[in-house]
């Protein structure tokens, strides 16, 4: 991997938690657990290669159809996560940004998401945004309310503009986990012309040296956005 030439922002799916714990006799939770510790595996190695921006997509606008026993889990994870994670970002210069519409959350999930984001909002190296109760579709939806209200005109800059991720360039490369080939309602505006890596792994067996791997390949990839 040639670290010259590494993507600025990479988007993950990160999938397989419950069919890796199955197999591993497992109950899901279990998967969840052990997929929250690949996530700041992840998080720290692309800090340390230069990466800046990852955005990994932690609960969809559809998990909520998932069991309650297992929403309820995921949420009292959540919580755990951030306060465990809250000084490994502080001591890596990593920030912090939640995109989403957390306000679905319970007030006390919402004020640690929000505490966090202000907490790391100095740090300059690696951003690791979270996508929590993301729909892209629901997040155009929002993007064009809010230009609607302001009197604002519909066109694709003031779009980009007003969507969760204004601030961020658009992905340049899109992994998925678990051998599932589709994007399920992730990023659509924002993977336009991103490259897609689809791989076998479970999310918790998911780690730097593939990773790696999928960043030698990136890079032998032509990206012509739509030129010769």
């Amino acid at each position: 991997m040639n670290k010259s030439n590494i993507p600025k922002h990479i988007a993950i799916i990160m999938d397989g938690n419950g069919r890796w714990a199955k197999e591993q006799g497992l109950n899901r939770t279990a998967g969840h657990e052990k997929g929250a510790k690949v996530v700041r595996d992840i998080t720290m190695h692309c800090s340390n290669i230069g990466i800046k921006y990852l955005t990994l997509y932690a609960f969809s606008t559809e998990n909520w159809n998932r069991p309650k026993l297992e929403v309820q889990f995921l949420m009292k994870l959540l919580e755990r996560y951030f306060k465990s994670e809250l000084p490994v970002y502080l001591k890596n210069n990593v920030k912090f940004k939640a995109i989403g519409d957390i306000g679905k959350f319970s007030n006390s999930l919402q004020k640690i998401i929000k505490d966090t984001q202000d907490k790391t909002a100095h740090c300059t190296g690696l951003t690791q945004i979270l996508a929590l109760n993301y729909g892209s579709r629901d997040e155009i939806v929002r993007a064009i309310q809010k230009l609607n209200y302001k009197n604002i005109q519909i066109n694709e800059k003031n779009i980009n503009s007003a969507l969760d991720t204004a601030d961020i360039p658009d992905v340049d490369l899109l992994i998925r986990t678990s051998g599932e080939i589709r994007i399920s309602n992730f990023l659509l505006w924002q993977i336009a012309y991103a490259e897609m890596f689809f791989t076998q792994t479970y999310w918790p067996e998911f780690n730097s040296n593939e990773l790696d791997d999928i960043l030698s390949d990136f890079q032998k990839r032509e990206r012509r956005f739509g030129g010769v």
